[in-house]
């Protein structure tokens, strides 16, 4: 293999997580002098498609449950059949126009795309490929002989890996990637300040501009801005529709409740919450672990992330709610015992796998050499 390795990550867009590790992964490569190219695989060949079946992702979050519940479960009943052989080969002619002009020496998935290690068996051509996962659950759709390595996110994924005949070796439980700024020492006397809020108070963090996550945050806005010992801030994101529809309730809330749009340094409010209400993505439960936030998921969608949510409740790191009375209930019960707050904290930093970019890297770096030496042997 050359000195410097060209590095191929494939991501696609279906949630922020999988790009969001695509992302990370490809910063630090560039940081350490390393050729690097991403690609949205699925987005970049079937357009189309992608534009549809991002549709119904989106959808699974409200009214499209019940559809993906039955992707998500029922994918073992379908695995040898017809839809699951055009999913083989999506992306097929795409992902070898790359190869032939890109010419990498290693690809990383962070999203589960079998026309890569299918790539393999149809062409006798072997590159260097390894799993990115970006979840605290193992879905058969990762697994493939043709894998090299699997990077996961904690010891329960790689039991559940091996489980299914993959070798120890083949696994490393590194964490998820994460954004650099979610691990740097930072003093937080000056955060308060910045977003105007009362250190001498709990601040209980909503995020609630990612699909809807949560139907009823006016309602949770106008109760929370009742209780004297308490500071709501709600994230929006780039949901403006919300955020004006909340504005009403930050005028007469006496400064207990705050409104943001779309925030850059997220991990400041991280820092400064006692508790936070989310959903239930692997890249949020791992950013939360790395700032010891409490959480509160409500109403987890059928699949990747209500297995999350029932790992992160199992281990006392989250409570997990479905009505809007259970928020109530459980933010009462955090906030008015620093016992509990602290002990979900402990538990939910153990869950976290620091500098889990660079372990990968470095990792898929030697892991590639020893993969090369083998074949050089082995045609030699």
């Amino acid at each position: 293999m050359k000195k410097k390795p060209k590095i191929l990550i494939l991501t696609a867009n279906y949630g922020n997580g999988h790009i969001q590790v695509a992302n990370s992964l490809e910063k630090h490569c560039k940081n350490s002098g390393i050729d690097v190219i991403v690609s949205d695989l699925y987005g970049e060949s079937h357009p189309l498609i992608a534009d549809i079946t991002r549709f119904l992702y989106l959808k699974s979050f409200s009214i499209g449950k019940q559809f993906y519940r039955l992707f998500y479960y029922g994918v073992d009943k379908i695995y040898n059949k017809r839809m699951m052989n055009l999913y083989f080969k999506m992306g097929n002619k795409k992902l070898h126009q790359i190869i032939q002009k890109e010419k990498p020496d290693i690809i990383i998935n962070t999203f589960p795309m079998i026309v890569v290690p299918e790539y393999r068996r149809r062409t006798g051509v072997v590159i260097p490929t390894f799993n990115v996962m970006t979840d605290f659950c193992l879905h058969k759709i990762w697994i493939h002989e043709n894998i090299d390595k699997y990077y996961v996110a904690s010891s329960n994924v790689k039991e559940r890996l091996m489980e299914t005949g993959t070798l120890p070796s083949n696994i490393k439980v590194t964490g998820i990637p994460i954004r650099p700024q979610f691990e740097k020492e930072r003093n937080i006397q000056s955060l308060h300040k910045k977003y105007n809020l009362d250190p001498n108070k709990k601040i209980l963090l909503i995020m609630a501009g990612a699909h809807g996550v949560l139907k009823n945050v006016e309602d949770l806005c106008k109760t929370f801005s009742s209780y004297d010992h308490l500071q709501t801030v709600v994230v929006c994101g780039n949901n403006h529709y919300l955020k004006d529809s909340l504005t009403h309730i930050e005028q007469q809330s006496q400064e207990r409740v705050k409104v943001l749009g779309y925030v850059e340094s997220i991990d400041e409010l991280f820092r400064i919450s006692d508790c936070m209400i989310t959903k239930p993505g692997g890249i949020t439960l791992m950013e939360a672990s790395a700032l010891k936030v409490p959480l509160i998921l409500f109403k987890p969608v059928p699949g990747q992330e209500k297995e999350n949510a029932l790992y992160f409740e199992e281990k006392g790191a989250a409570f997990i709610v479905n009505k809007i009375d259970e928020i109530y209930e459980a933010v009462d019960q955090l906030l008015t015992s620093p016992t509990l707050i602290n002990t979900m904290k402990n538990n939910i930093h153990t869950l976290f796998n620091p500098n889990a970019t660079e372990t990968i890297i470095n990792d898929i770096l030697e892991e590639s050499e020893k993969i090369y030496r083998q074949e050089l042997y082995l045609h030699s």
